[in-house]
């Protein structure tokens, strides 16, 4: 959330965690490895950024397994509801 505005150092990114700079390195690597984030380097500082666009493909997966498993639930219901009377 804190990239969504603007990029970030990794010091900057790092300040409200109480967690090591190689567990800090460790995250963002995960992050870049999976297309969410991006990193620049500036002379020593290394600049993130966010990229959502991967977020748009986790989004049509969760919303077709929601309408799948509404849809399932939904059936479920009505036979229950019938073997009921």
């Amino acid at each position: 959330m804190r990239l969504s505005d603007e990029s970030m150092s990794v010091a900057d990114l790092s300040k409200p965690f109480n967690i090591s700079k190689s567990a800090i390195t460790k995250h963002l690597k995960v992050l870049e490895k999976s297309g969410l984030l991006s990193r620049s380097i500036e002379g020593r500082v290394h600049r993130c950024r966010l990229e959502p666009q991967p977020l748009s493909v986790l989004s049509e997966w969760v919303l077709f397994y929601e309408r799948f498993w509404n849809n399932k639930l939904d059936a479920l219901d009505a036979y229950l509801a019938e073997d009921v009377k």
